[in-house]
């Protein structure tokens, strides 16, 4: 089937989109009907309450049926706890109190049973969370949200393992960020804003940052999303989610995974300097990102569908031009549509 696809359902099959406000537009739903889109991401000004959130699922689920690939969309969210959140309900715990909390296995097993519940209820098949980025000092830019489990990285291991397992057994995808890891970085330093340098030596990359991907990839984690930093251990020319170096020779070959690689927002502040929303979607499809995520710049709040638009025909172009293999393309979205057929839909 995904041999059939044109060269522009081919492309849309990576791309995951946004929407301003409660209602999508009708622009995105014509993209859905086309089979030009993935899936959707959502915003807090997207949600209004978890039932008017299953209703747009359904609306969005429906216009999939005229679509070539059937497979339920993917629904996307970060629901990470805390003050990460996009629904009211768990994980009402920050990844922080988790780690601190006695027994704290037991409950990161029980907030992902309750997360992948409460999220399946609204009808989202994907959550962005959990985060396996090991803090190294307390302030800093992934501890000052309390989105880290703790500092030392067999701990984070270990519960980010027991959240992905709960909540995949549950019906929602666990999705492990930022690979190669955002623990080193500093207060300000927000990829979100601006770009990151994280120059942490090769061994302490591997040994500290990269050590709980092996506890999630072995426990099957079906997502990994890489990050907007440049690590020049790693590639001192790209930031992650354009390195192949990164995600082909480090989290694939090395680390082994499998699964589907997602970047971080492609209108991150951080890849200012690299050019159009198209060249950057391009830049990532070759590094091999297998999903685009086409939200705007998430600190400004835009989030158009224009932004997947332009990333679309970003992949369009770099297929029509054969700067984008074809056959890698292919596999992307093989392991794509293996992965929703592998969750339930509305």
């Amino acid at each position: 089937m995904v041999r059939r696809l044109s060269v522009a359902q081919l492309a849309g099959q990576r791309v995951i989109y946004a929407y301003a406000g409660p209602v999508p537009p009708p622009s995105l739903l014509a993209r859905i009907r086309l089979g030009q889109a993935a899936g959707v991401i959502f915003f807090a000004d997207n949600i209004q309450s978890p039932t008017q959130l299953a209703r747009v699922i359904g609306t969005l689920q429906a216009a999939n049926v005229a679509s070539p690939v059937h497979a339920p969309l993917l629904m996307l969210l970060d629901q990470e706890g805390g003050q990460v959140r996009r629904l009211p309900g768990p994980p009402v715990l920050s990844e922080k109190q988790v780690g601190r909390a006695p027994h704290a296995a037991t409950i990161a097993s029980q907030t992902g049973t309750d997360t992948a519940r409460s999220l399946r209820a609204a009808g989202i098949n994907v959550n962005l969370a959990p985060v396996l980025d090991v803090y190294r000092s307390p302030g800093d830019f992934i501890d000052r949200y309390d989105r880290s489990y703790s500092s030392r990285p067999s701990i984070v291991g270990t519960l980010a393992t027991a959240f992905i397992t709960a909540q995949q057994q549950g019906g929602v995808a666990a999705t492990a960020k930022h690979f190669p890891g955002l623990g080193a970085a500093a207060a300000g330093q927000d990829t979100d804003e601006r770009p990151v340098t994280i120059p942490t030596a090769i061994d302490r990359l591997r040994a500290t940052d990269e050590a709980p991907y092996r506890n999630a990839i072995a426990a099957g984690v079906k997502l990994v999303m890489t990050s907007w930093a440049t690590y020049p251990a790693l590639d001192a020319h790209h930031p992650a989610g354009l390195s192949r170096t990164v995600i082909q020779s480090e989290l694939r070959n090395r680390l082994g995974f499998k699964g589907i690689t997602i970047t971080d927002s492609i209108g991150a502040g951080a890849l200012t300097s690299i050019g159009t929303v198209g060249r950057r979607a391009l830049l990532a499809a070759q590094a091999g990102a297998d999903l685009i995520l086409c939200s705007g710049n998430p600190s400004a709040g835009k989030n158009t569908p224009t932004t997947a638009i332009d990333a679309l025909h970003g992949l369009i172009d770099g297929l029509n031009q054969r700067t984008l293999d074809k056959t890698d393309a292919q596999h992307a979205v093989e392991r794509i549509i293996d992965l929703r057929n592998s969750l339930p839909g509305r």
